[in-house]
């Protein structure tokens, strides 16, 4: 075994800070200028959960996921979804062998660490639908077998906004699955310069080296889930789902699910922040990715997302840190 790949199973607060603060420095010279974007998409991933990247095309959502799997130097493939895909496009299925004569299983691009589901609100529901077990339990079920999934398994879908022509709206149940949606928006104009005047960044990621090994990233993701939670921060978490499911203020109210992510993501954002306990800030800073997409707001179910974003503001502000 290489000495390098050895880590202990648990890090302390300042160990776990440097090793996220290697792979946002990576990431974040990539993707320029997207510095808190950057981190929560860590955050997620750190946390276990699959991410969803929404926003118009060009503005570096592709580039993202690539970033993350080479900095954590997990395996990497990506489907572009379309139209005409089907699910054993993503998920595989068997084939016939003529010299063995019998039907044999030939695993699809879901069977790797990190799948970019590249453009999925591209593909009909019923593709969409293929990635629900995949992402919900890690295992496919196919040709009367179950499979596992490769440790870890992360799905970073992108979407472009649903006003575009050729997209199909995913549906709450696939939505649900993810446990952050983010959008990047447009550069600001010092990165935007960057951008132009620098080096492609495709040729950037092919020379990306990983930052951490497998055994570190098992070591953070140990780490995070050790992280203490009072139970004063539980009652906080609590008051905020419950308020959540008020249905003057959204149609419907977050799930325990939902309640479950965001708490593992206030997790993630403790131990890249550096801290071995979760703040209220942590949740704060992580629930309107947490719950942005889970929420509509009551009085306008296809409400624009500065209408949304509204509400969860005011539903974060109704709601005391301190019962």
């Amino acid at each position: 075994m290489n000495p390098t790949d050895l880590a202990p199973s648990r890090l302390d607060a300042a160990q776990a800070a440097a090793l996220a603060g290697r792979v946002l420095a990576t990431v974040g010279a990539i993707v320029v200028g997207k510095d808190v974007q950057v981190k929560l998409g860590l955050a997620c991933l750190l946390a276990g959960g699959h991410l969803l990247i929404e926003d118009v095309p060009g503005v570096g959502k592709t580039t993202l996921a690539h970033a993350y799997a080479r900095a954590l130097g997990l395996a990497f493939a990506r489907v572009q979804f379309t139209s005409d895909l089907l699910p054993t496009d993503v998920i595989g299925g068997a084939i016939f062998d003529r010299e063995e004569q019998r039907f044999v299983f030939h695993p699809g691009p879901v069977f790797t660490q990190v799948l970019l589901a590249d453009e999925i609100n591209r593909a009909s529901p019923k593709t969409q639908s293929a990635l629900l077990e995949a992402m919900e339990e890690r295992q496919v079920s196919a040709e009367g077998e179950t499979r596992p999934l490769p440790e870890p398994f992360f799905v970073i879908a992108t979407q472009n906004p649903s006003r575009q022509l050729g997209t199909f709206p995913l549906p709450e149940s696939q939505l649900d699955r993810f446990l952050m949606r983010l959008s990047l928006g447009y550069p600001s104009r010092d990165a935007e310069r960057a951008l132009l005047m620098g080096e492609d960044r495709r040729e950037l990621l092919r020379r990306l080296d990983p930052v951490v090994t497998p055994a570190e990233l098992r070591a953070l993701a140990g780490t995070r889930a050790a992280l203490h939670v009072a139970p004063m921060l539980i009652d906080y978490v609590q008051r905020l789902i419950e308020a959540s499911r008020d249905p003057r203020r959204f149609a419907e109210g977050l799930s325990p699910r939902a309640g479950l992510a965001l708490l593992q993501a206030a997790r993630a954002w403790a131990l890249i922040d550096g801290r071995d306990f979760v703040l209220p800030d942590d949740v704060q800073a992580v629930l309107p990715s947490v719950a942005g997409h889970r929420l509509l707001p009551a009085a306008a179910g296809n409400a624009r997302p500065l209408q949304l974003a509204e509400a969860i503001a005011g539903w974060m502000r109704s709601v005391p840190v301190e019962g």
